[in-house]
């Protein structure tokens, strides 16, 4: 079950935080990254230029790969319209796809088995509302571009930045370090983005009944997948030009255009993993067959017979039209009442408790121990008191006399026997 960051535990979110740095700081066991294009490789590959990467810039490389304008031959000669991943039918299953990779990679390197990546929640948000430094790290007061010190994340560098530079140079982003981590929640320009998306915005965007309407691209009006990608209106569902809203909209305010790789930034697998679950709804609400995903004339890499670039093993589009029940995971604001209850406000409890049952244990066996030396004590002090008012009612009548005297000398008896 995937949970709101905002409701996990304080152990829990800093479990989550050490998990992000730690995936940072680990080079991947399984995957190498190109680092040309195929033909610089060697007709029969004679020539191989890979490189290890880390677990978490292993995945900002492949949402720059899937995205990338396509080299055409010469310095800067490049097809920029194109892409895998955006614009188009594939949008909503290519990203489950890379967050389900990405959360099962996390499991391996961690160990955690359990681990679900949390979403956050940002209807109605007036601002970052995870963009503090117990979370994805908060603006620094030195620089409003930068990351807080306080924070794990400043320290971060990033990746994939610069894809005019490598259109230039022909060349594809490798793991060279690109400089450090930059953001500026609303650093924006306001006529593109009016405000972060609304409650409102969603339950229209939900109830628009067709998946992906003619072009199949930014400009389909009431097309479902282009609302909520951000190039349509969510009060009309019809398409606008030079604003950006949903999705586009997240990206915009809150990364605040300081920086061309937004998978760089860790709170980004937060808000998606909220889109996806609105894709969810869509798919629960209209149960739509799979033949209303595009089977053809959808941009290159579109249709539902594609497979979605770079994933190995390989998935085809059309086999992620489908409720993430069939997946084996769950929302927790999704869930019944009665579920939502324990997921969102019993587990967190229960999840504390098993953090800290060895000193609940040791509380335990030192309470009992300090419990029978009490009781020890209790016993010992009782025995010695009853010992002591037996001396003291011994001793209450003072020192006794015989009452029958007899004088050796006289003969006779005393004036004490006679009393």
């Amino acid at each position: 079950v995937r949970r709101n960051i905002l409701t996990l535990s304080t152990a829990e979110q800093q479990k989550f935080i050490s998990y992000l740095n730690l995936a940072k700081n680990t080079m991947s066991a399984d995957y190498v990254i190109s680092t040309v294009t195929r033909a610089e490789m060697g007709e029969n590959g004679e020539r191989p230029m890979f490189s290890d990467i880390n677990v978490y810039d292993l995945f900002v490389w492949m949402h720059y790969y899937v995205s990338r304008d396509a080299f055409l031959g010469g310095p800067g000669n490049v097809w920029t319209d194109i892409d895998f991943a955006h614009e188009s039918a594939a949008f909503l299953p290519w990203h489950r796809v890379y967050l389900l990779h990405w959360e099962n990679e996390i499991r391996k390197l961690t160990g955690d088995f359990n681990f679900t990546i949390p979403y956050w929640d940002w209807r109605d948000a007036q601002s970052c509302e995870v963009c503090t430094d117990a979370l994805m790290g908060g603006r620094s007061s030195f620089n409003p571009n930068f990351i807080s010190p306080a924070s794990v994340f400043s320290a971060w560098k990033v990746i994939c930045t610069q894809p005019e530079d490598y259109n230039n140079r022909e060349a594809l982003c490798n793991t060279t370090g690109e400089g450090p981590l930059l953001r500026n929640p609303g650093n924006h320009d306001p006529s593109r983005v009016r405000r972060l998306p609304t409650t409102a915005d969603v339950e229209f965007v939900v109830n628009l009944p067709e998946y992906e309407t003619e072009s199949m691209d930014g400009f389909a009006n009431r097309s479902f997948r282009n609302a909520l990608e951000g190039f349509a209106d969510p009060e009309t569902g019809m398409s606008v030009l030079g604003q950006s809203t949903m999705h586009n909209a997240l990206h915009i305010k809150g990364n605040g255009m300081t920086n061309a790789c937004l998978l760089c930034c860790p709170f980004w697998h937060n808000q998606y993993h909220f889109f996806i679950s609105i894709y969810e709804r869509w798919l629960r609400t209209h149960q739509p067959p799979r033949t209303s995903y595009p089977r053809a004339n959808a941009p290159i890499g579109h249709n539902d017979g594609y497979y979605m670039v770079p994933f190995m093993p390989l998935y085809r589009n059309g086999e992620y039209f489908l409720s993430n029940k069939a997946l084996g995971y769950e929302y927790a604001y999704l869930l019944d009442p009665g579920q939502r209850f324990v997921q969102e406000f019993l587990t967190p409890y229960l999840q504390q408790a098993q953090d800290i049952w060895q000193w609940l244990l040791g509380a335990g066996i030192l309470g009992a121990m300090v419990s029978i030396i009490i009781g020890l004590l209790a016993v010992l002090l009782r025995r010695k008191l009853k010992r002591n008012q037996r001396r003291k009612r011994a001793s209450s009548y003072g020192e006794r006399q015989p009452l029958l005297q007899s004088s050796s000398e006289e003969g006779s008896s005393s004036y004490q026997t006679t009393l």
